[in-house]
């Protein structure tokens, strides 16, 4: 999986939005899947027009550092799922918490190039992750 530097520097290297969107469905066609078994209505996330589900894993330790790991049956909603986990993933609770994705995915060019029901999914997505966040940090 790319890291999100790389993944900010491919953006930027593309100045058709047409090639971002490929470049999207590509990021999601490296991400590797969920079992059918993690898709429940406990890891699908609430406010996606498209399925997407989640999961987040703690490492245990104080602070917590989470991981995650992502589904959606869109291509190019797959494709922000892999951004949100390479942004996310590997971070405390703390900054995860903290951390701006809105500036981010507007430095990509996300908002004006996302319909609103997508950029509600991305939204939706973030919302429940940083609820990870907090909860992993509150069992800490």
């Amino acid at each position: 999986m790319q890291t999100i530097d790389e993944i900010i520097a491919d953006f930027e290297l593309l100045d058709d939005w047409e090639d971002r969107y490929r470049y999207l469905i590509e990021l999601g066609r490296a991400l590797p899947g969920l079992s059918p078994d993690e898709m429940t209505e406990a890891t699908k996330v609430r406010g996606c027009a498209s399925q997407v589900w989640l999961i987040s894993e703690s490492d245990g330790e104080t602070p917590p550092h989470l991981s995650f790991r992502g589904d959606s049956d869109a291509h190019i909603v797959k494709g922000l799922v892999a951004i949100a986990l390479a942004l996310f993933s590997g971070r405390s609770a703390e900054d995860i918490t903290a951390l701006d994705a809105e500036a981010l995915f507007s430095r990509l060019g996300l908002q004006e190039h996302l319909t609103p029901q997508r950029s509600n999914g991305l939204k939706s997505m973030v919302a429940r992750i940083k609820n990870d966040a907090r909860e992993a940090a509150a069992a800490a």
